[in-house]
């Protein structure tokens, strides 16, 4: 007698929008409220070591979503992510030829066309970066692929603005994003019929700024009884020629005042906690309709942010609260409340779930598969990490050490960290005796991984490079020393080391 085939799971892919690792209470944060995010950390596997490489955009998010819907490495993305190509096959694309139905619900920051061949349903479509979660400008599903359709939209209609045209066919007034997402997401589970697997791409735009939420998640947090991180500071800790100018800086004056980020933080932790309420109404439509074990469930978040840590606001940068991310698996083939501190991409969750779901990994796939680590505590996938942002910043890291080096036409800085004794990263111990192999090896690692990522492909990587020449060939005559000379006027009195 034949017997019938297993099924292969369904996918629930959760990405929220800035939401930085240590922001999930089962996962050490004593003053946020995630009940539906502990419930998956308990059902499946958290990383406490997944991260972005960084960015080549100022918005960071845009290589990062294209970074995990491509597989990709940072500096083999078109345009920085603004599109995928036709050629790479998307990770939902994926998943789509394999027999699945995937369904695309909210935001999709890396092209139109890429978009449309991933997806064989979809609804409530935002295409962009940011918005007013009140008014959300987004598009029904089209089945031919064409999203033409724009629409007036004016920003503040007391200053009679000129609209600005947004590529979508409605706006929802009054409805908050993230309500909006979830709503569609539970109305696809409700009306599913089970013929075949689904994935469900469900990306929210919170907790990206600006900062609003429904007044019952607001009155959850006592901004008064927020505790500051241990680095935060009123100044940026360093001037790479960016901190003073991008547009999340500018999300609050300087000095950062600490009640402005105390302010800053119980606005996060409340967007936060509505995702959670609504991830947990998704979690109960496939309790309902019985799929809840048969289907693999992703929690991450895009990349971090800073909000007042090193005198930052906003992610560009490679420090641990822009680069860190949340990265939770739950489901079939996961082993249950298991967390691994073990070196990840989030790239690297592409070939995870196509290995988790029995599908040949696409050849244009760059990252590894972490399954290994799901089962062998001495697996190991990644021994370094290579982080970069823009022309201005590299950096490499292991479990222990993390180098960043600032090059660009007013700055040569270096950084070291302990990041088991500081995970804060408040104490450069570069001009500290005894660091010199730790440097020598971490730099090592920074010019091979430089070259196996083809960094000076791209123009970023050559102006960075070229600057890290300049500065070498200025040591080699004289005119400055590798340490004792690190250019501390390029740091502010702020971040110093002193306690």
């Amino acid at each position: 007698m034949e017997t019938k085939a297993k099924k292969r799971p369904n996918v629930l892919f959760l990405l929220t929008d800035d939401q930085r690792y240590g922001t999930i209470h089962a996962l050490g944060n004593p003053e946020i409220q995630t009940p539906n995010m502990d419930r998956l950390v308990h059902r499946g596997t958290s990383f406490t070591n997944a991260h972005i490489p960084g960015g080549t955009a100022s918005a960071v998010c845009m290589p990062s979503r294209a970074m995990i819907n491509s597989g990709k490495t940072l500096f083999h993305l078109e345009e920085c992510g603004k599109n995928i190509p036709a050629d790479q096959v998307t990770m939902c694309q994926c998943f789509l030829n394999a027999g699945y139905h995937t369904t695309g619900i909210g935001k999709w920051h890396n092209g139109i066309d890429s978009y449309a061949r991933s997806f064989d349903s979809g609804d409530n479509i935002f295409f962009g970066g940011m918005w007013d979660h009140w008014n959300v400008p987004v598009n029904d599903f089209k089945a031919d692929g064409h999203y033409d359709k724009e629409i007036n939209f004016t920003p503040n209609f007391t200053a009679n603005e000129i609209p600005v045209k947004v590529r979508a066919e409605k706006i929802t007034v009054g409805v908050h994003s993230t309500d909006l997402f979830s709503g569609s997401a539970i109305n696809y589970i409700e009306n599913y019929n089970g013929d075949k697997p689904f994935f469900m791409y469900l990306s929210f735009l919170a907790p990206h700024d600006p900062r609003t939420m429904p007044e019952q998640f607001r009155n959850m947090y006592d901004p008064e009884k927020i505790t500051l991180p241990p680095n935060y500071l009123p100044m940026p800790v360093v001037n790479f020629g960016w901190a003073a100018k991008g547009r999340d800086e500018n999300t609050e004056e300087y000095p950062r005042r600490p009640e402005r980020i105390r302010q800053h933080i119980a606005d996060y932790y409340a967007m936060i906690s509505h995702i959670d309420y609504r991830i947990g109404q998704v979690l109960e439509a496939l309790e309902r309709k019985g799929m809840m074990e048969d289907t693999i469930i992703v929690l991450c978040g895009d990349n971090g942010l800073a909000i007042g840590q090193h005198g930052l606001m906003g992610k560009q940068n490679i420090f641990e609260h822009s680069v860190k991310v949340p990265l939770v698996i739950a489901g079939p083939g996961v082993p249950e409340d298991k967390v691994s501190d073990e070196l990840v991409y989030l790239m690297d969750i592409y070939p995870s779930l196509c290995e988790l779901c029995g599908i040949d990994i696409p050849d244009t796939v760059e990252s590894r598969s972490f399954v290994p680590l799901l089962h062998d505590e001495k697996a190991k996938i990644h021994d370094y990490l290579y982080l970069a942002f823009q022309a201005r910043i590299r950096g490499v890291m292991d479990k222990r050490y993390k180098l960043i080096e600032y090059r660009t036409d007013h700055i040569r800085l270096t950084q070291l960290f302990d990041l088991k004794n500081d995970p804060w990263e408040q104490y450069n111990l570069y001009d500290m005796d005894g660091t010199d192999e730790i440097v020598e090896r971490l730099r090592g690692e920074l010019f091979r991984l430089r070259d196996e990522w083809e960094d000076e492909g791209i123009l970023f990587g050559q102006q960075f490079w070229q600057q890290w020449r300049q500065y070498e060939a200025a040591e080699v005559h004289g005119v400055a020393s590798p340490k004792g000379a690190n250019m501390a006027a390029q740091v502010s009195d702020w971040g110093t080391n002193k306690k």
